[in-house]
């Protein structure tokens, strides 16, 4: 075999093994807890307050429109839960920023959808944690609450 053969044979199989060892690992995390961390380092001022699908709600007077959010972050260096909590964050500080703009004091329905698959859990997320980026999808409605 001819060196040029020999290094694409070595280049083929070394690729095989690095997508054989790639990985998505789906996580449900509370995201009360994501929550918590934003209102302690104040990233999130409690003027928006979030609302899972299936949770107990207050009564709506208005619903502004609908929105997704899709953050990613870098999961090198942190656990996987670490890793889906930072992005969780940065997803409610966009619908937060986002939901102040509109007047909306609150965004409810809020569920994963990461790939446009929902996925609604009045308690938890889901999370796609892999070697490299870990990232989050949320989906929501803006709304106007009592």
């Amino acid at each position: 075999m001819s060196i040029k053969k020999t290094a694409m044979v070595a280049l083929l199989a070394l690729g095989a093994v690095t997508a054989a060892q790639a990985r998505n690992d789906t996580l449900m995390v509370p995201i009360e807890e994501v929550i918590q961390m934003g209102t302690a380092d104040g990233k999130l001022d409690g003027s928006v307050k979030f609302y899972m699908a299936g949770a107990r709600t207050p009564a709506v007077s208005a619903k502004l429109g609908e929105d997704t959010s899709n953050k990613k972050t870098n999961g090198v260096g942190k656990d996987d839960q670490t890793a889906c909590k930072w992005a969780a964050l940065s997803a409610l500080i966009a619908f937060q920023d986002s939901a102040k703009q509109k007047g909306a004091n609150a965004v409810v329905d809020l569920h994963s959808f990461y790939k446009r698959n929902a996925v609604k859990d009045p308690v938890n997320f889901e999370c796609h944690a892999g070697n490299i980026m870990t990232g989050v999808a949320l989906k929501g409605t803006y709304a106007k609450t009592k």
